[in-house]
């Protein structure tokens, strides 16, 4: 069954296709669709939720929101090998968190080649030694990265960065530095001469002190679906496999003021009543604003 978010998704898509005629004003950059996705490390014991179990209706969920980029959490290098194979449209940055290498989960950027070049890419550690492989800071017990990518957009010829990051999951302290981390950053790669675009999760709810650091200030970032459902509740992004929406919101797709949100949803689907992943993945779609 479609989702119904995939209905709305094609009328905003169509009204924008509208706009582009000829004699309009001047106009948007063509719409790029953007997914995060917790995907669960496939190492898992997850039962009748492991990785083999679940990989084509996950790769499923990816055809039908049709990105043109997708940040990545907790991805292996197995399951990142099986999603190139399965689509080969998509390019891949990042290395693992373990070893700056292979080793450990990735927060890896896929995009299409076709559309988009790389500038420049790296990655770094959300530590007091952020250009040390696995180092550990700020009360976590397992490495936490954030990986980026500065893109040029080949039918435009005009630049952007996308930042995509795994936060930790027990420590307030790391979460809190590592949003400082993270915006330092992006004000030194990108200030306000390009489009930023941050997709995470940030084991962290939409009230919690270290997301909303992130928001607003100087950058100015604004949580896509927050834009386009202001007031909307029951947005929890970790379902545990069982499609729990009650919780917090904790996976995001941020943009700078550059990004006009034409669409955002969280895809609650499932089969048969599983789950490809123990969270939803938000998906949004933006268009650079003329002149930005």
């Amino acid at each position: 069954m479609t989702p119904h978010w995939k209905s709305t998704w094609a009328i905003t898509l169509a009204t924008a296709a509208l706009a582009c005629r000829p004699g309009s004003p001047p106009m948007n950059d063509p719409p790029v669709t953007i997914m995060t996705f917790n995907i669960r490390y496939g190492s898992a014991e997850d039962g009748a939720n492991a990785w083999d179990l679940r990989r084509e209706l996950l790769a499923s969920t990816i055809h039908e929101a049709h990105p043109d980029l997708l940040g990545l959490q907790e991805a292996l290098r197995g399951q990142l090998d099986y999603l190139s194979e399965t689509f080969p449209e998509y390019q891949e940055v990042g290395v693992g968190r373990d070893d700056g290498k292979e080793a450990g989960e990735y927060s890896a950027i896929l995009y299409r080649a076709e559309r988009f070049a790389v500038e420049d890419t790296g990655t770094f550690w959300l530590s007091d030694t952020p250009e040390t492989p696995g180092s550990l800071s700020w009360g976590n017990r397992i490495p936490r990265i954030a990986t980026w990518v500065r893109l040029r957009d080949r039918s435009t010829n005009r630049a952007f960065v996308v930042y995509n990051t795994h936060w930790d999951h027990e420590s307030q302290p790391s979460r809190e530095r590592s949003a400082a981390l993270l915006r330092e950053r992006i004000e030194a790669s990108a200030g306000d001469s390009l489009p930023v675009i941050v997709t995470g999760d940030f084991n962290a709810g939409e009230d919690n002190s270290a997301f909303r650091a992130l928001l607003g200030g100087s950058l100015r970032l604004r949580d896509s679906y927050r834009v386009v459902h202001p007031d909307a509740d029951s947005a929890g992004t970790f379902n545990g496999f069982t499609g729990d929406r009650s919780g917090d919101k904790i996976d995001a797709i941020l943009v700078s003021p550059a990004w006009a949100v034409l669409n955002s949803a969280i895809d609650h689907r499932g089969e048969g009543g599983r789950y490809p992943s123990d969270h939803f993945p938000v998906v949004a779609s933006l268009s650079r604003q003329a002149g930005r």
